[in-house]
């Protein structure tokens, strides 16, 4: 071969060899846009690391076919349920913690599921209360069931709102939270009639409410969700208000409130982590997850931000739920329709 000829191989060869590797970190590239532009996998860590995403779980997210609005999990049975809304949909999925896929309860007493309980999980006979805000006539309930979808008991009348005379007969209720003890906290009215707080016994009479409207102290607009800590606390995210109150859970007297660090979005969900370091709170409107610091016991003082898990535009995250033995964080997403799993990082061998 004539040098001439050798020279402009080599310039033929080389040119193929960029075009090839070119096209590598075009088609690279494109691949990682559409892949960080998915609603639910983008997502940013600021302030302290806590919890990081787990890109694994579930291993086949196309059996979400609604809008995903509520998620809790069993901790024991290393089980997590996820209740979505929509036409022709089954409302409650069922998963593994390590993200396979198990069963779906295609029971039609269920209309629009809002709020979920694990209540308990320790036992052979765990249930799954749910919260139903239906306008249809099996809505405007609370619904215990077995964890396999059979229906067990409901607490309110079913398809009647409720008008505040009785505690019992609810309008949209929220969330419920469901004590060790099986006394029951309830925060009835997502956006209806009713914008109440109820503590009921094992028995299911009244122990103590909070029944009116309004931004006062011990007032709510739309309270829309609720936990119990040790230190008989009850924590309410009034969505409404754009705040957190704080309540006695054997008096009902009124405690303290957080609302400096909800001026942009109000808090939507409110649990508690495995460690009671931190309370978890979502921000739906600002895509926010964010994680505060637990007071000790016998003050609340004010409200400090210490780490914020910040998604994807339109996720909408809604209510959340956390395994309390391996710490994950399972994210409800109405926009997304989806839920997601955050695992915590691990500091010094230890959680969060």
């Amino acid at each position: 071969m004539s040098l001439r000829k050798k020279s402009q191989w080599c310039l033929v060869a080389s040119g193929m060899v960029s075009l090839i590797l070119l096209l590598t970190v075009l088609y690279s590239s494109g691949s990682g846009q559409r892949r960080n532009s998915s609603l639910g996998q983008d997502y940013q860590l600021t302030g302290r690391p806590l919890y990081k995403l787990d890109l694994s779980w579930p291993k086949n997210p196309e059996v979400f076919t609604g809008e995903v609005f509520c998620v809790a999990v069993n901790q024991y049975a290393a089980v997590v349920y996820v209740a979505q809304r929509g036409s022709n949909v089954p409302k409650v999925l069922v998963f593994t913690t390590e993200g396979d896929f198990l069963m779906s309860w295609n029971t039609t007493t269920l209309e629009m599921p809002h709020g979920m309980f694990l209540a308990d999980a320790a036992s052979k006979d765990p249930t799954v209360w749910i919260t139903d805000v239906g306008d249809g006539p099996y809505g405007h309930c609370i619904k215990q069931y077995s964890p396999s979808g059979k229906l067990l008991q409901v607490l309110g009348t079913p398809g009647k709102a409720g008008s505040g005379l009785d505690p019992l007969q609810f309008d949209q209720p929220a969330e419920i939270f469901v004590h060790e003890s099986w006394e029951l906290y309830i925060v009835d009215g997502d956006g209806g009639m009713n914008n109440r707080l109820i503590k009921l016994s094992k028995d299911q009479k009244v122990l103590w409410i909070h029944a009116e409207k309004g931004p006062a102290l011990a007032q709510f607009y739309i309270p829309h969700s609720v936990t119990v800590d040790s230190a008989q606390r009850v924590w309410v995210a009034d969505r409404g208000n754009k705040r957190i109150q704080v309540f006695n859970s054997i008096t009902g007297d009124w405690l303290g409130m957080w609302g400096s660090c909800f001026t942009e979005d109000a808090p939507y969900s409110v649990r508690l982590t495995p460690d009671k370091k931190y309370f978890v709170v979502v921000q739906l409107n600002t895509n926010q997850i964010t994680l505060l610091d637990a007071p000790p016991v016998g003050q609340i003082g004010q409200c400090n931000v210490v780490s914020v898990i910040q998604l994807a535009e339109d996720v909408k995250p809604h209510l959340v739920d956390l395994d309390l033995k391996a710490g994950a964080l399972y994210v409800a997403e109405i926009g997304a329709q989806q839920a997601q799993k955050f695992t915590p990082f691990s500091l010094g061998g230890s959680l969060l």
